[in-house]
C-alpha cells in the first residue's frame, strides 16, 4: 500500500491537506442468522447467497434487513437494530457468534424446487416506506410481498409481525408482468420511486425489463434489451442470446448504469462444448430513469417498451472485448463512485493462457482471475487484473468506500482492495476469510457501506449434499 502523504514542511495547519485513507478492513462481528439454513448446490451456487441478489441484505435508518430460506424451505425475513452492533464496534468486543439482535418473520411460502436461482430479493420504496420482496422464480412465476406503509421509516413504532408484511401474492398488486420471470433486482430512483429489474424469457433467449412503483401502484415499463441478431466466431454462429447484467443502479447524479455480458444460446460459437458462451463486457446508461438507453459515447440504442432494444449487433456497446472461450462469468458486480464514474468486477481466464479447452468450472477454478474495470474522468477505460487466483468457479462482489477505494469480496469471503490514489492498481489481500468456512459467493449490504462505513455481507458455511448449515452476517469496519 502507498503511504499517506506527509504535509509540506512549514505549511501552516490551515493549509495542510491530509491524504485520504488507504483501504482497510477490521473484522468486528459475526452474527448467526440461522444455524440450519437450507443447503443444496445448484448451478455451482447456493440459493441463500447468490451475489447477484439485489438485495438479500440491506440497511435503512439504522436497521438491517435480511432474507433467506430455512431448512424447512420456508422464506424468512429478519431485521435488527444496529445500535448494539455499533456499541460493540466502539467497545472493540467484536468476535464471532451471538444472535446480534435479529428478529425473524416466517412467511407462508416454501421454496418450490432445488434451484439456486430462486433467490429472495428485498427492496425499499422511499415514497411510502414499504418493504418489498420478490422470490422463488427462475424462468417461471414469481411471488411478491409488500409490507405496511411506513415500516422502514418507523421501525421502532411498527411491530415486526407477519401481519405487517402482508400476504404472499403471485402478482405485483395485480400486475402480472410475465410467466417467465427471473433475477429480481430492486433499485430506488432519485425521486423515491422503486424500480424492479427482471429478465423475461430464459437463458439463451431472454430480455431485460423494468417495472416501477410510484408509492401507490406498479406500472410495467417494458423490455429494454433484445435477444435477436447473429453473433459469429471462428467456430460457428448463434442467432439468440441473453444479456446478463453485472448490476443495475443509480449514481449520485441520477444516471442509471448497467454493465453486462452476452450469453449465446448456440454452443457452436465455442471451441470446446463445455465452455461458457459468454462474451464481451458491455456498458449502457440512462439519463431518464430507464426510459431510454445510450452507449458510453452517447448514442441512443434503446427505448424501453418499444421494439427498439439493445441488441448484440448495436455498435459502441463493448467496453472490454473478449471472446467466448475464456470462461467469462455473468452477473458479477458493479458500483458507481462519488464522481459518478462506473466500475465493475468481471472474472475470466486471462487471455495470456489462450482459449479454454475444457469444462468452464474446472478452467475457472484452475486459472481464472477477477479484473477491475473502470472509467476515468477523461472517459478512458482501465482494466486491472487482481493478482489472486480465484480457486473457484464463482463470482466476486465489488463495493467502494467513501474515499472511492475499491474492495473486491472474492469467493469464500476473502477481501482484497485497491486505493483510489494508485488508480486502483495496488490490489492487496486484506483478509483471507479465515474462520468463516464460507461456501463461495457472498451477498453484500451495499446501503450499509454508505450509511455507517461498514462492509457487511451474508454468507453460508460450506456443507455437503443437502445437510443444512449455518448462515451468518459478517461486519467489517471500513475507513470512516
Amino acid at each position: 500500500m502507498p503511504p499517506h502523504h506527509t504535509p509540506r514542511t512549514g505549511a501552516p495547519p490551515s493549509d495542510r491537506r491530509a491524504a485520504p485513507p488507504t483501504p482497510s478492513v477490521t473484522r468486528r462481528r459475526i452474527t448467526e442468522l440461522d444455524p440450519r439454513a437450507l443447503y443444496f448446490v445448484s448451478y455451482d451456487g447456493l440459493v441463500n447467497n447468490n451475489s447477484f441478489q439485489q438485495n438479500g441484505l440491506f440497511t435503512h435508518r439504522g436497521h438491517q434487513y435480511a432474507a433467506w430460506w430455512t431448512a424447512t424451505r420456508h422464506a424468512v425475513v429478519a431485521r435488527r437494530a444496529l445500535g448494539a452492533d455499533r456499541a460493540d464496534r466502539a467497545g472493540g468486543t467484536g468476535g464471532a457468534g451471538g444472535s446480534g439482535g435479529w428478529s425473524t418473520i416466517t412467511l407462508a411460502h416454501r421454496l418450490k424446487s432445488d434451484d439456486s436461482h430462486n433467490v429472495i430479493s428485498l427492496g425499499h420504496s422511499p415514497l411510502d416506506g414499504r418493504l418489498h420482496l420478490v422470490m422463488d422464480a427462475h424462468s417461471d412465476g414469481y411471488f411478491y410481498v409488500k409490507s405496511a406503509a411506513g415500516l422502514l421509516d418507523d421501525p421502532a413504532g411498527t411491530a415486526w409481525t407477519p401481519d405487517v408484511l402482508g400476504p404472499v401474492r403471485s402478482t405485483l398488486d395485480g400486475l402480472a408482468l410475465t410467466t417467465r420471470f427471473t433475477y429480481p433486482q430492486f433499485l430506488p430512483t432519485p425521486e423515491g420511486r422503486l424500480q424492479l429489474g427482471y429478465r423475461t424469457g430464459e437463458s439463451g433467449d431472454g430480455r431485460n425489463a423494468l417495472a416501477e412503483y410510484d408509492g401507490s401502484a406498479w406500472t410495467e415499463l417494458g423490455e429494454w434489451t433484445g435477444s435477436t441478431g447473429t453473433y459469429t466466431t471462428a467456430h460457428g454462429s448463434s442467432t439468440a442470446r441473453n444479456m446478463y447484467l453485472h448490476g443495475i443502479g443509480y449514481g449520485g447524479d441520477g444516471l442509471l448504469h448497467a454493465f453486462f455480458t452476452w450469453r449465446e444460446r448456440d454452443p457452436a460459437v465455442l471451441r470446446h462444448p463445455g465452455g461458457l458462451t459468454n462474451h464481451d463486457t458491455g456498458y449502457v446508461r440512462s439519463a431518464d430513469r430507464g426510459r431510454t438507453w445510450h452507449t458510453d459515447a452517447g448514442t441512443l440504442v434503446a427505448i424501453t417498451g418499444t421494439p427498439d432494444t439493445v441488441t448484440v449487433t448495436d455498435p459502441g456497446l463493448v467496453v472490454d472485448p473478449l471472446g467466448p472461450d475464456h470462461a467469462l462469468m455473468n452477473q458479477e458486480s458493479q458500483a458507481v463512485d462519488s464522481a459518478g464514474l462506473p466500475h465493475a468486477i468481471i472474472s475470466h481466464v486471462p487471455e495470456r493462457h489462450g482459449p479454454c479447452t475444457g469444462p468452464y468450472a474446472a478452467d475457472r477454478a484452475a486459472r481464472a482471475r477477477a479484473h477491475h474495470l473502470r472509467k476515468d474522468a477523461d472517459g478512458r477505460w482501465h482494466k486491472t487484473e487482481l493478482p489472486f487466483a480465484l480457486h473457484s468457479s464463482q463470482r466476486t462482489a465489488l463495493v467502494l468506500d467513501r474515499y472511492d477505494n475499491a474492495y473486491a469480496i472474492l469467493p469464500r469471503g476473502r477481501i482484497a482492495a485497491a486505493s483510489r490514489s494508485s488508480g486502483h492498481t495496488d490490489w492487496t489481500l486484506l483478509d483471507d476469510g479465515g474462520g468463516l468456512n464460507a461456501f463461495g459467493e457472498v451477498v453484500i449490504d451495499r446501503t450499509r457501506v454508505a450509511e455507517d462505513h461498514t462492509l457487511s455481507f451474508l454468507y453460508q458455511e460450506a456443507s455437503s449434499g443437502t445437510t443444512p448449515s449455518a448462515l451468518h452476517v459478517a461486519d467489517y469496519a471500513l475507513p470512516a
